[in-house]
This record gives C-alpha cells, sequence and structure tokens, in this order.
C-alpha cells in the first residue's frame, strides 16, 4: 500500500477514535440535561400550582381586607352604637388581615420570579439537548464516511486535487485569454482610434482653411480606417463567441473560421465533411469550435505549416474530428509526458475540454511529417 495511504489510514483511524468517544461523552451529556429536564418540568408544575393557590388567596385576603377597613369605618363613625372594645376588635382583625395580605403578596412575586426563572431554564435545556442531538447526528453521518472504503476517500481526495487544478488551469487561461484581448484591442482598434481622432483634427483645420477637396480625401480616408477598425472588433468578438454558432450552427461556423484563418494566416485550407451535421447542445458546439480553434492555433503557432486540413465525420453516435497539417510535428511521447507536467497547457485544455465531453484525444506526430490531432465526441451525451 502507498505511503501517503498509509498516513492517510492512521489519520483517519485516530479521527475515528477521538470521534467515537466524543459521541459517547456527547450522549452522557444528552442524559444528564434530560435528567435536569424532568426535574425542572417538574419543580415548574409544583410551582405553578403553589402560585394559583397563593394568588387566590391573595384574592380572598384583598375581598377581606376591603370588608374589614368598611367595618372599621362604620365602627369608629357610630359611637352610639358600638363601643371603644368594638372599635379595638375592627382595628386588629383588619391589622392581621393586612399583614397576611402583605404576606401573600410578597410570597405571589417570589413564586412568579421563581416560575420565570424555572421557564427560562426549561427553555434553555431543551435548547442545549437539540444542539447536543444534532452535534451526535452529524458525527454520526461523519463517522459514516470515515469508516467507509479507504480507497473511495482517496479518491475523493485525489478528485478534490484534480479539481483544485482545473480551477487554477482555467484562471491562468482566463488571464492569458484577457492579456490576448488587451492587446488585440491595444494594437488593433485602439490605435485605429487614436490615428481618427488625430486625423479628424487635422480635417477641422482644413475646414478652417477651406480647403475642401484635401478635407474630402481626408474623409474618405477616414472612412476606410473606420471601417477597418469595425472589422477588427468585428474578429475579436467572432473569436471570444462566434455568434454564428447559436445561429447556423457548429459547420457554417467552422466553415468560415477556416476562410479567415486562410486570409489571416496565407496557410492553405481545406475542409471536408462527411455525414449529416446533427444539431448539439449549444456549450458542445462550442467546446468543439474552441478544441479545433487551439488545434489551429497550434499548426499556425508550432507546426510552421503551409496547408492544414479539417475533417469532420458526422456518424450515429460520435462526431470524429480531424485536424491534419503538414508542419515539422515533434516527437508525440515527449510532448505528451510535457502536457502531463503542466509544460503544454494548450494540449492540457485540449484534453480537458474533451474529457469534459466524455470523449478521446489522439495525437499523431512525427519530426518532419506534420500532425494529425483527432477528437472523437460523443454527440448523445447531455
Amino acid at each position: 500500500m502507498d505511503q501517503h495511504i498509509v498516513d492517510i489510514n492512521r489519520v483517519i483511524t485516530n479521527a475515528i477514535a477521538v470521534m467515537e468517544d466524543s459521541k459517547i461523552q456527547i450522549y452522557e451529556i444528552c442524559e444528564s440535561a434530560r435528567a435536569e429536564l424532568d426535574s425542572l418540568v417538574q419543580e415548574l408544575e409544583l410551582v405553578l400550582e403553589e402560585n394559583g393557590k397563593t394568588i387566590l388567596r391573595v384574592d380572598e385576603l384583598e375581598k377581606e381586607y376591603r370588608r374589614a377597613r368598611i367595618r372599621l369605618t362604620e365602627v369608629s363613625k357610630d359611637f352610639v352604637r358600638y363601643k371603644e372594645e368594638d372599635i379595638k376588635q375592627a382595628y386588629e382583625k383588619a391589622t392581621v388581615i393586612q399583614m397576611d395580605l402583605m404576606v401573600y403578596r410578597e410570597k405571589e412575586a417570589y413564586l412568579k420570579t421563581r416560575r420565570d426563572d424555572l421557564q427560562k431554564r426549561v427553555r434553555n435545556v431543551k435548547s442545549s439537548i437539540e444542539r447536543a442531538e444534532m452535534i451526535a447526528s452529524q458525527i454520526n453521518v461523519v463517522l459514516e464516511y470515515l469508516s467507509g472504503d479507504l480507497n473511495q476517500v482517496t479518491r475523493i481526495l485525489e478528485s478534490a486535487k484534480t479539481r483544485q487544478m482545473i480551477g487554477l488551469k482555467i484562471i491562468v487561461a482566463q488571464e492569458e485569454e484577457r492579456k490576448r484581448i488587451s492587446r488585440e484591442i491595444h494594437d488593433g482598434p485602439a490605435q485605429s482610434l487614436a490615428n481618427i481622432v488625430l486625423r479628424t483634427e487635422i480635417a477641422e483645420r482644413m475646414l478652417i482653411k477651406k480647403e475642401f477637396q484635401m478635407v474630402q480625401d481626408e474623409l474618405i480616408d477616414l472612412k476606410g480606417q473606420v471601417r477597418s477598425g469595425l472589422e477588427d472588433i468585428r474578429k475579436i468578438i467572432f473569436n471570444l463567441r462566434p455568434m454564428a454558432l447559436d445561429d447556423l450552427g457548429l459547420v457554417p461556423t467552422l466553415r468560415k473560421f477556416v476562410q479567415d484563418f486562410e486570409e489571416r494566416t496565407k496557410i492553405h485550407t481545406v475542409f471536408e465533411l462527411t455525414g449529416k451535421e446533427v444539431r448539439m447542445p449549444s456549450a458542445m458546439e462550442a467546446a468543439i469550435f474552441r478544441l479545433v480553434q487551439e488545434a489551429y492555433t497550434n499548426a499556425h503557432k508550432h507546426a510552421s505549416a503551409s496547408h492544414v486540413t479539417l475533417e469532420m465525420n458526422y456518424q450515429p453516435e460520435m462526431v470524429i474530428i480531424t485536424v491534419l497539417d503538414n508542419g515539422v510535428g515533434f516527437q508525440s511521447e515527449l510532448v505528451e509526458y510535457q502536457a502531463s507536467h503542466n509544460s503544454h497547457f494548450g494540449l492540457i485544455g485540449m484534453r480537458e475540454r474533451v474529457d469534459l465531453l466524455e470523449g478521446r484525444m489522439e495525437i499523431d506526430s512525427k519530426i518532419g511529417q506534420g500532425t494529425k490531432v483527432l477528437f472523437y465526441i460523443p454527440i448523445t451525451v447531455e
């Protein structure tokens, strides 16, 4: 077994042991919390019962105290009917009832405070039990994953690493594309616009001097520059996302691309189609277009080719795309090795595009004998 798998296995085994121990402790905490909750609920029920009785007793004493005060007022006013002893008894009775009422009101206030405190503690304990049960459930899920097949864990780690590398390569490709677009705009439309502004200022001076014939010639030249700049912008837009892909489909778009490539590079190109074109999802057609575009770019930049052929063969369940050039060629095995070690981002990008399409790429090249790149793309893939 590979050493890194042994290390991962040891780490996972230790993690499982720690989590099993933690799970037992959490269960013990849950049981203790449930026992505390039962005790609190019982005490709360007693307090609620006692509080209810106290409230009733306070109501009774308030009524008795009102009657006692009325009685005290009556005997205090009528000295003919009531003697001093009657007044004394009425006063003492009112005083006793008042003292009882004060005691029970304090008891009621205490019981209400105690009730509120117990209710708050019950809510907190319930919340703690719920959190502990959730953590225990999450630990069980993690333990199930960790206790599974170690090879599966290793595959997950390798997959995560692969996704990270792909993400980094995508970022590198995006930055390279931004640089390319920036250079194209700077060297093309930006220079043209700057020149047009300068020529316009010259035309303005000619108008002031009433040199109308020269102004007319200048405007004709300016119109040509604007058309050229507009054509450059259209080419940049086409390279970003050929609109013909969505409107016309893959084959017409590739025909136009091949024609433009020949006009731009002066490399003779041929496009051959066999079988009946099948429209595919937009993302698939865009990916295939980028594959062909990258293959042609490699033929132009690295192969020093004078002739490039694009063949598309539509079959019932697959389209086979072949890009063949008569360039200097290379040693296929060496380039494949370098590509796998991140030296050739073009080949890496092409291979990753093909993998995303669930297809296959083959490269056949020898020094001095040109290069053939084949893409096998299933057209039934979702």
